[in-house]
C-alpha cells in the first residue's frame, strides 16, 4: 500500500532533496490508516471462550442430510479414480488426510492437491447434471431427470427455451 501511494502522489513531491522527508510521511499516513482499519477489524470481532464452542452440541442434520443431491454418488466414479478415492476417504469417510496420503504412498501435499482438483471436478459434474434438472434444483434432483433435460438442451443447441 505504502508504494502504491508513493507512486499516486509522486506528483506532489516538489523537490528531489526533500524525497526522504516526503516519502516518511507517506508512510506515517500509510502506517495510521492500516492500524485505524485493523482497529474498527478488532472491534467487529468477538471474542468467544474455548469452553463455550465445546459445549456447542454439533448434531447431524437430517434434513441437510436428506437435502444431499442424490446424485453425488452416481458421479464420484466418473472422476479420476485417483480424485474419487480421495474424494470418498477424507470427505466421505472422514479419514485423515495423513492416514489416507501413508496408505497411497504419496505425500501430504500431493493429497491436498488431488482433493483439491478432485473437488474442482466434482463441482463441475454437479454443475453440468445438477443444475439443469426443471423440476428438484441443484440439492434434491434427480439424476435421470436431469440427464434427460441436458441432452433435450444439447440437442437444441444450448438454447433456453425447451
Amino acid at each position: 500500500m505504502f508504494m502504491l501511494r508513493a507512486v499516486e502522489r509522486s506528483a506532489d513531491l516538489r523537490d528531489v532533496r526533500s524525497v526522504r522527508g516526503w516519502l516518511s510521511r507517506i508512510l506515517a499516513t500509510t502506517i495510521v490508516d492500516h492500524q485505524r482499519r485493523a482497529g474498527k477489524r478488532r472491534k467487529r470481532e468477538e471474542i468467544v471462550d474455548p469452553v463455550d464452542l465445546e459445549q456447542l452440541s454439533i448434531e447431524p442434520d437430517d434434513e441437510l442430510e436428506e437435502a444431499i443431491c442424490n446424485c453425488l454418488y452416481k458421479l464420484l466414479p466418473t472422476l479420476k479414480p485417483e480424485y474419487a478415492e480421495v474424494i470418498w476417504r477424507i470427505d466421505l469417510l472422514e479419514e485423515p488426510r495423513d492416514r489416507v496420503a501413508a496408505s497411497l504412498g504419496v505425500s501430504l501435499n500431493n493429497i491436498t492437491v488431488r482433493l483439491h482438483r478432485g473437488r474442482q471436478a466434482l463441482k463441475k459434474r454437479l454443475e453440468e447434471m445438477c443444475m439443469t434438472c426443471p423440476v428438484h434444483g441443484f440439492l434434491d434432483c434427480r439424476c435421470d431427470e436431469a440427464e434427460r433435460w441436458r441432452r433435450r438442451r444439447e440437442q437444441l443447441g444450448g438454447r433456453a427455451e425447451i
